[in-house]
């Protein structure tokens, strides 16, 4: 089980199985339905925020950061035969979507002790740790230790990769193959912190950085499919893909993956952070999509079987 209570951390390499509550980490739903190597992860789902926090933010702020419900949306993966992982601790407080070494040294109260390297999402406030809640509002008064920013790598970020590469791996073993899905949400507009500030967005993007973490089959057949439901689906923008596509992606050994951010105006008050009647629409459509992924990867040919 992967959990955080009292500020314990779980042995490593373990992850929770079943049903998922509070105060763990991440959950893990297994398959419900014969096995396929299908595995869908949602890193910033999570909402319970660590009593260490000691962010200046307001809530409101904090919570426009969370894919709310993204994990609820995707529910059916299990029913087809998949696994489905979710955060439970949220984005602001670390990034499970950020390379490790995506920190922002200017945060810090004294030199990291280890390699850093500030990427593109730390220029912008938005590394492994988030200087912004949103544009101009800060997050902290203060500079973070070298030992908090420690914790939360050792008893969350890496707890959370471990639970994805464990099961990835288990199921590349098992069938020979992998398709993974990151799954997020998005404003219905970009703002300030992001490349595509003040423009409207399309229902979905599905990102592969740029051809290099997926099958381009497995990108264009998810795509079609998201389009035959009549959403407006984009590829690689405004979004190319986070590092957890990295983490457990080769395509060339045929493990794929891939992101899918969910317009959030599809499904929820944006405003009220509330789910509104086309939650349930979503919800359906997304079933039927996942049933759909699994009857295609049984096609796919594989050195071991797959049911």
């Amino acid at each position: 089980m992967v959990t955080q209570e009292n500020n314990t951390t779980a042995l490593p390499g373990t992850f929770l199985t079943g049903e998922m509550t509070r105060r763990e980490v991440c959950g893990v739903v297994p398959p419900s339905a014969p096995s396929l190597p299908i595995v869908f992860d949602s890193p910033h789902s999570g909402i319970d925020m660590p009593a260490d926090f000691g962010t200046v933010a307001p809530r409101e702020a904090l919570l426009t950061g969370w894919d709310a419900f993204v994990d609820e949306l995707w529910a059916s993966v299990p029913r087809h035969g998949g696994t489905l992982i979710a955060a439970n601790f949220p984005r602001a407080y670390i990034d499970a979507n950020r390379a490790v070494t995506d920190i922002d040294a200017d945060m810090l109260d004294a030199p990291w002790p280890g390699r850093i390297a500030p990427e593109k999402y730390s220029a912008r406030g938005m590394g492994l740790l988030r200087r912004y809640a949103l544009p101009g509002m800060p997050m902290y008064d203060r500079k973070l230790t070298v030992a908090e920013v420690r914790h939360r790598i050792e008893a969350y970020y890496l707890p959370y990769r471990r639970a994805l590469s464990t099961v990835a791996d288990a199921a590349y073993a098992e069938h020979g193959a992998l398709w993974h899905v990151d799954c997020h949400s998005m404003k219905s507009r970009g703002n300030a912190m992001n490349v595509d500030d003040g423009e409207s967005r399309p229902d979905m993007v599905v990102s592969d950085r740029l051809g290099t973490t997926s099958d381009p089959a497995f990108t264009q057949w998810v795509v079609e499919a998201l389009r035959e439901q009549g959403y407006r689906v984009q590829v690689n923008a405004p979004y190319q893909g986070g590092d957890l596509l990295t983490a457990v992606s080769d395509p060339a050994r045929r493990r794929s993956s891939l992101q899918i951010e969910i317009n959030r105006a599809l499904y929820m008050d944006e405003a009220r952070f509330v789910k509104h009647a086309g939650f349930d629409t979503l919800g359906r459509n997304l079933e039927t999509f996942t049933a759909a992924l699994a009857r295609w990867v049984r096609t796919q040919s594989s050195p071991k079987e797959i049911p």
